[in-house]
């Protein structure tokens, strides 16, 4: 039966069954599948509330609990779902809010669409894409000689340096507050004197990586979140884990990123950080030729003080997370569905547009994250950086023309395979933008701590200094389009400006409590009492008004706290402003889905008759593809030796 179901599916008998398929040829090599279930846990705050009723156990124990009981469910129902499918696996696991199933040895191909084909056709199973490696967003560092100028934090002299953040001014308002800022890449250098000297505000973090090949450490998950280099070599290429990768020197990616964030200042040596007091919190997902979805999304995930599985919790969730990766695929289910959660928990996600000079892929073009492009000092789009509508703003990620003049300058490691001498680098990417939003996010919530991630993001762009336009060059447009000049159709707002940005911060921050999927007819209550305006100033007055959605009427529409009901089933938008005593706004807008409950099907977990109609059309498959055989067969005589 296993040798049968070896057989490829043919496409036809995939339409049949109203199935959709990869890509063909799948280049990459997939250490296992990452799995969206059907009903897979997640659950609510309520249902955390409710369990493991008790004094002694706090709301954050109860409701890991929960979680626990339901991933490990979940982790049952994959075994049972691949044991099912035929398809051979190593293990379980989770890849942020979807489940993992580990592959008992690499696949890449046919193989591997063969083992996607057979999990879709499982009635447990919503969605599945494979588990590959993400490259990290490699910096192009020329060899030329340093230089202690750090252009890209100065304001913009209306000369050569247009693309400036303007952080003097910014540092005249706040140098900073002990906000977690998570650094998920690489890990870093802990032995780095701009680090060391952060003494406790260097957060212990962890090591996500679950691969011992791609992790250069010798174990896997842990509490040591330090980068042992991450050097590709000729060999390791060959093998079937590093297919496809580039020999490559260690990069140290992300001790660069941290000392962008927050290297040591005011200390009259080295480099300067964007945030002075900021609590520094390395997530390492990221090893040999870059990061595994999963552990990126684990990482995730754990950065923002979400529980993981077999993962002690984060003491120190993070407000802020730098995602400097790029991939070559959409945005896909199980990004988004991290994301969500990630954003839903309060913690902002900044991530880079990427180094292919080309439309967006994941995770620059997941919803709700903040995409930042790379500008030259110039103010011209960088040769590299990729672009398009999702874009949030653009800030400086440094380009070649220059030399180091040009470049973007930070903590570094002088080893091209393990760790030699810390000091200070020069290189340019999308890598090295995002952190500079990262840096501005973490300053403006140090004077308005209740900001959300959508607000930090909407003052951002509020805040953006125009884009330049330099004579001889065309607007961006298609790809490949090399330096050109940004418009807000492909680098999104604007030019990042720290000090406006922090201006903006300390108007009114709306607080709307949050609400879940309701049934048509209820009656919801739409809270906007936790909003709050900055110290010194009050909030005098309120507006709800409907942003989408079969039109209702608002009770107490000009209150914190208002009322609708909602008749249909249907996605609402409600939007509240408030206004402060000197006619600052603030607005935010709260999301709630009418929708009767889904029927469930008997059996549990989509089985009784689902599994009926799964066993047939895999039975037809087969019968079919033993008739094809048949028909197709050639005569032992007649095969050529």
């Amino acid at each position: 039966m296993n040798r049968l179901l070896s057989v490829s599916l043919s496409l036809a008998m995939l339409a049949c069954l109203g199935l959709s398929t990869a890509q063909a040829g799948t280049p990459q090599t997939a250490m296992g599948l990452i799995i969206g279930l059907r009903d897979a846990n997640e659950p609510s705050a309520e249902m955390a509330r409710t369990a493991d009723r008790g004094p002694w156990v706090s709301e954050r124990e109860r409701s890991r609990a929960q979680w626990e009981r339901g991933a490990r469910r979940d982790r049952e129902r994959v075994a049972r779902a691949a044991q099912e499918a035929g398809v051979a696996l190593a293990g379980t696991g989770g890849a942020g809010n979807a489940s993992l199933m580990r592959f008992d040895r690499p696949l890449r191909g046919e193989a591997l669409e063969r083992a996607m084909r057979r999990m879709r056709l499982h009635p447990d199973v919503a969605w599945v894409e494979p588990d590959v490696l993400v490259p990290r967003l490699a910096a192009v560092v020329p060899d030329d000689l340093l230089f202690s100028q750090q252009w890209h934090l100065q304001a913009p002299d209306g000369g050569s340096n247009l693309s400036g953040l303007n952080l003097p001014a910014a540092w005249g308002n706040t140098t900073g507050s002990s906000v977690v800022v998570a650094v998920v890449d690489s890990g870093v250098r802990f032995d780095h004197p701009e680090l060391q000297a952060l003494g406790p505000r260097l957060l212990a973090g962890y090591d996500m990586i679950s691969d011992l090949s791609i992790s250069n450490d010798d174990h896997g998950r842990d509490a040591d979140a330090s980068d042992p280099g991450d050097w590709v070599t000729a060999g390791e290429v060959q093998t079937p884990t590093f297919a496809g990768c580039e020999v490559s020197d260690s990069n140290w990616h992300g001790t660069f990123i941290a000392g962008q964030i927050a290297a040591a200042t005011q200390n009259a040596q080295g480099v300067a950080g964007l945030n002075w007091n900021a609590r520094l919190l390395p997530v390492r997902v990221s090893g040999k030729c870059g990061a595994m979805v999963s552990d990126l999304l684990d990482g995730l995930r754990w950065a923002a003080g979400l529980p993981v599985w077999g993962v002690p919790g984060n003491p120190n969730p993070a407000r802020v997370i730098n995602l400097s990766f790029g991939g070559d695929q959409p945005c896909s289910q199980a990004y988004q569905n991290t994301i969500d959660a990630v954003t839903n928990a309060g913690s902002l996600v900044v991530v880079a547009a990427g180094n292919n000079d080309a439309s967006l892929f994941r995770p620059a073009d997941c919803r709700r994250v903040m995409t930042v492009a790379s500008v030259r000092k110039d103010g011209a789009k960088a040769s590299y950086s990729s672009f398009g509508s999702r874009v949030s703003l653009a800030a400086p990620g440094g380009s070649v023309e220059g030399g180091n003049a040009t470049m973007l300058l930070s903590i570094d490691n002088s080893g091209t395979t393990t760790p030699q001498l810390n000091g200070y680098g020069h290189k340019q990417g999308t890598s090295f933008a995002a952190p500079q939003a990262s840096g501005v996010a973490s300053l403006m919530l140090a004077v308005n701590p209740a900001l959300s991630p959508r607000q930090l993001i909407e003052r951002m762009r509020a805040g953006a200094r125009p884009h330049v336009s330099l004579g001889g060059l065309a607007a961006c447009g298609p790809a490949g389009a090399g330096v050109c000049n940004c418009t807000t159709s492909t680098c999104g707002a604007g030019l990042l400006d720290a000090h406006t940005a922090v201006q903006l911060a300390t108007g009114p921050a709306v607080v709307i409590q949050p609400v879940g999927d309701v049934e048509p007819g209820t009656v919801v209550r739409l809270d906007g009492s936790g909003s709050v305006a900055i110290p010194g100033a009050s909030i005098v007055s309120y507006q709800w008004v409907q942003v989408s959605g079969p039109s209702v009427a608002i009770t107490a529409a000009d209150t914190a706290v208002a009322t609708v009901t909602l008749a249909s089933e249907a996605e609402y938008v409600f939007s509240l402003t408030v206004v402060d005593n000197v006619n600052r706004h603030g607005e935010d807008t709260v999301r709630i889905t009418a929708a009767m409950p889904a029927a469930t099907v008997a059996g549990g977990g989509g089985g009784g008759s689902m599994r009926l109609l799964w066993g047939a059309a895999l039975w037809a498959w087969v019968l079919a593809v033993i008739a094809s055989q048949r028909r197709n067969a050639v005569p032992v005589s007649a095969r050529r030796a």
